[in-house]
Parts: C-alpha cells; sequence; structure tokens
C-alpha cells in the first residue's frame, strides 16, 4: 500500500519573531519510504498564512502564538509639534 505522509521537519523561532517552517512529505509503501520532499517557508509575525502552514489547532500553530505574544509590541514615539513662538514672524510674512 502506498501512503503519503506530511508532517513539520522544521520548525525555528527567529530572534526577531519570524517562523521557519519546512514541511516534509513522505511516500512509504509497505512502510518503506519512497520518495520525500520538501518546502520551505518564512511565517512573519502573526502571519495570517500560519492556519494554513500549521493547522489551526495544532501543536505547531500553538507553539508560533505563544512565541508571537512574548515579542514584546514596537515602541512607537509620539512626535509633537511644537507651537511657533509668540514672537515668531508667521510663516512667509515679514514684519
Amino acid at each position: 500500500m502506498i501512503e503519503e505522509v506530511i508532517y513539520i521537519s522544521d520548525f525555528n523561532v527567529k530572534l526577531d519573531g519570524t517562523i521557519a517552517v519546512r514541511k516534509t512529505t513522505d511516500v512509504t509503501k509497505d512502510g518503506a519510504v519512497i520518495a520525500s520532499s520538501f518546502w520551505r517557508t518564512v511565517l512573519q509575525v502573526n502571519d495570517p498564512a500560519a492556519d494554513e502552514v500549521l493547522g489551526v489547532d495544532g501543536y505547531y500553530r500553538t507553539l508560533a502564538s505563544d512565541a508571537w505574544a512574548m515579542i514584546p509590541a514596537p515602541v512607537v514615539e509620539e512626535v509633537v509639534a511644537e507651537e511657533p513662538a509668540a514672537d515668531a514672524p508667521a510663516e512667509g510674512g515679514e514684519e
């Protein structure tokens, strides 16, 4: 009997929050692997393709969610425009 077995053979969380994934497909006949192929992808933080690549409720999907939950939110500095001084001339005008 010939069967196809697909599994995640590499799962690597990087410091920037991306996750490198390799999925392998083994074709077996009578329990012996007769062919094997794989493909790789890199998931970005909270990547919408994660469910399709890792499975909706699978072990690796949970690991990805946990890893992404630990990434600190980016720091956004608020830029406040300074008010012109009261004695400064208006733009484009002369005193």
